[in-house]
């Protein structure tokens, strides 16, 4: 008789891969980092086989890993669904969630997945923008939540701090030897960019606005091309591009800190419910587990901590 499957263990497994490390599926989970690699070793066990290559810097599933995904999201989505069918409040409507791009991708996409396993009959609709551009919106009551970065105008309930980090083409980018050093920035107003400048300017550093952009995607473009360096949150860092910092010359940034916040109107089950489960999966008490987890274990970790890209191998 072949052994049931443990809908825990592939939970574990399946937060290991949309998260991209056993850092951060720790804080997905609420274990710690040593508790995650024993269990992901011990579902290895049961179906003898291996379903994470792992080096330095990469984690990737193998083919088995790669069959195992889908099957274990369909589990854990009936699972979740038999759930909310029997014990959950019976909630339908509408919630417009407003947060950065790079957010959305690196945070909230596990969130995002399991809110809608729990409710769904909840409609959700995600608006991607800035936060500066987030902030008059929901003045204005045209989004109901944003999950943004905290400043004056958004204030919110604190979730969590994301450390801010400098990224460049290759650890030995031409553009480090450049004076003026050539930066790219965020759009001006912004969070980031304020800490940014603020950092290279009590360095002395003499710098230029190499490029300047409200998209994640264009910065990161200017980096590949190989024309500037740009600040970035560490959790949305891509893999193929290389983290600096001191030994590049280069000085450390205040990092972010992230809130939600809610317009007049989203007082309502469906916002309610939204916000508790992105405070519940993303707060400071993750981050806390997640910190303790590393210290108790370091194997199969990406060297620096980002979310790294996860492809199928033979």
């Amino acid at each position: 008789m072949n052994p049931e499957f443990d809908v825990d263990l592939l939970r574990t497994f399946v937060a290991v891969v949309e998260t991209g490390s056993f850092t951060k599926a720790a804080a997905t989970v609420h274990r710690s980092q040593a508790a995650v690699s024993m269990q992901v070793k011990r579902l290895e066990s049961m179906l003898g086989t291996t379903l994470f290559t792992r080096d330095t810097r990469n984690l990737a599933l193998t083919r088995p890993g790669h069959t195992l995904l889908e099957y274990a999201r369909r589990v854990i989505d009936l699972h979740e669904e038999a759930w909310s069918a029997v014990v959950r409040p019976e909630v339908t409507g509408r919630v417009v969630l407003g947060a950065p791009d790079d957010y959305v991708s690196s945070l909230l996409s596990p969130v995002l997945r399991r809110f809608s396993n729990l409710y769904p009959q909840v409609e959700i609709e995600i608006v991607c923008a800035q936060s500066t551009a987030l902030a008059p919106m929901l003045a204005d009551n045209k989004i109901d939540l944003a999950f943004v970065t905290r400043d004056r105008k958004l204030r919110g309930e604190f979730v969590r701090s994301e450390s801010m980090v400098w990224v460049g083409a290759s650890e030995d980018t031409p553009v480090l030897a450049a004076s003026p050093l050539p930066v790219g920035l965020y759009e001006p107003g912004c969070v980031a960019r304020t800490h940014t400048l603020a950092a290279l300017d009590k360095a002395r550093i003499r710098y230029r606005a190499a490029y300047s952009s409200a998209s994640l995607l264009g910065l990161v473009a200017t980096v590949d091309a190989g024309l500037a360096v740009i600040a970035l949150t560490r959790c949305s860092v891509p893999t193929r591009l290389a983290i600096l910092g001191d030994a590049h010359g280069l000085p450390k940034i205040e990092p972010l800190e992230i809130v939600v916040a809610r317009s007049a109107k989203s007082d309502r089950p469906t916002c309610d419910y939204l916000a508790a489960q992105m405070i519940q999966d993303l707060s400071v008490r993750s981050q806390r587990a997640s910190a303790a987890g590393a210290s108790a274990s370091s194997s199969a970790l990406p060297r620096d901590g980002r979310a790294s890209d996860i492809q199928a191998r033979a």
